[in-house]
């Protein structure tokens, strides 16, 4: 019986959108797209990794200068800073701002409420802990 050689999984954009950005994070300062190539092992095309950080720079998740005749890349934001941009994204999308912002905070468990209405809170002012 012929051996069957097993295809490699194909990864989805976000996944290799968050393995470039990882990369990116690691470095110790600008990083060119060969550099994030080798970072992850090799295994992407040299233009599947320029088409991912084209894709992030659209997004503003990534920022990039020339560096002679190509570019070096940098992440705009931590992690928590990309997830902040796409909520903003969604919210800006829709008609009725106040539904959305009620029904997300309404399915808010108790210590992610608590932590939000901390975050709202005027400085300085009193706490109820």
């Amino acid at each position: 019986m012929a051996e069957q050689r097993q295809r490699p999984r194909r990864r989805g954009q976000g996944e290799l959108e968050a393995l470039v950005l990882s990369a990116l994070r690691e470095a110790e300062g600008p990083a060119t797209a060969g550099w994030v190539r080798e970072r992850l092992g090799g295994g992407l095309a040299y233009t599947t990794v320029i088409t991912i950080l084209t894709r992030l720079l659209a997004k503003g998740a990534v920022t990039r200068e020339r560096a002679g005749r190509s570019f070096a890349w940098t992440p705009a934001s931590d992690q928590a800073g990309l997830a902040a941009r796409k909520m903003r994204k969604v919210l800006d999308a829709e008609n009725d701002r106040g539904a959305v912002l009620a029904s997300f905070v309404t399915g808010l468990d108790p210590d992610d409420e608590r932590l939000l209405r901390e975050l709202l809170s005027p400085p300085g002012g009193e706490r109820k802990g």
